[in-house]
C-alpha cells in the first residue's frame, strides 16, 4: 500500500501534468485521480479544495525551481565565470528545445495567481530564487547594478520563454535575449528616444 506522502506527492505531480496539458480549467477530482493512479477518495482526503490543490501544486513547484535556480546560482560564484558560462546557465534555464506540460504549467499557475491573491506568497517566493541567479549571472560578468537590473532579466527570460511557447522559437533565442542585457551600457538608464550604445 502506497505511503500516504507518496499518495499526496503522486498527486501533485499529476496536477501539474494536468495543468501543462489542458489548463487549470482541466483539474477535476476525477481526472486527478485518473491520472495519479489512486482512488477518488484519496484526492479528497489529501486536498479538501481546488484552492489546496493548486496552492501545494504550486508550492511543490517554487520549492523544486528554488532548489534548483539556487544550485544554479551557486555554481556562478566562480572567479573565472565568463560570458560563455553564463550562456550555458541561460541555456538551463531554457530547458531544452521543446515545451511539455512541465515548462507550461508554471505560466498557468503564474496567470492563477494574479487571480488568486492566496497564490501570490508562492509564486514571489519563485521569482526571489530567478531574481537571485539573475543578479548572481550579472554580478560575475561585472554587469554595475546588477540586483536593480536582475528584475528586467528574469522579465526578459520569461517574456522570451511565453514566444518561445506561442510561436515555437528556439531557445537559443532565449540566450541571445538574456545576453544582449549583459552587453548594454549601464552607465545610466537612457531616456526615450535616445540611442542605446553596446559594447564590443
Amino acid at each position: 500500500m502506497p505511503h500516504a506522502s507518496d499518495t499526496r506527492q503522486r498527486i501533485i505531480d499529476a496536477v501539474l501534468r494536468i495543468i501543462g496539458q489542458d489548463g487549470i480549467a482541466a483539474v477535476t477530482n476525477r481526472r486527478i485521480a485518473k491520472e495519479a493512479g489512486v482512488s477518488l477518495g484519496s484526492v479528497t482526503y489529501h486536498f479538501a479544495t481546488q484552492h489546496e490543490l493548486l496552492r501545494e501544486s504550486l508550492l511543490h513547484f517554487v520549492a523544486e525551481e528554488t532548489r534548483h535556480f539556487t544550485a544554479l546560482a551557486d555554481e556562478c560564484s566562480d572567479e573565472r565565470f565568463d560570458i560563455g558560462q553564463a550562456a550555458e546557465v541561460v541555456a538551463q534555464v531554457a530547458g531544452g528545445n521543446a515545451f511539455d506540460s512541465r515548462h507550461i504549467a508554471p505560466f498557468e499557475l503564474y496567470v492563477q495567481a494574479g487571480r488568486d491573491e492566496r497564490l501570490r506568497a508562492a509564486a514571489a517566493e519563485c521569482f526571489a530564487a530567478y531574481d537571485l541567479l539573475a543578479t548572481r549571472i550579472l554580478t560575475q560578468l561585472g554587469v554595475p547594478d546588477p540586483e536593480r537590473l536582475a528584475g528586467a532579466a528574469v522579465a526578459l527570460v520569461f517574456g522570451q520563454q511565453l514566444r518561445r511557447l506561442a510561436t515555437g522559437a528556439p531557445a537559443e533565442d532565449l540566450v541571445e535575449t538574456l545576453l544582449v542585457l549583459t552587453r548594454l551600457t549601464p552607465a545610466r538608464t537612457p531616456w526615450k528616444g535616445e540611442d542605446i550604445s553596446f559594447g564590443a
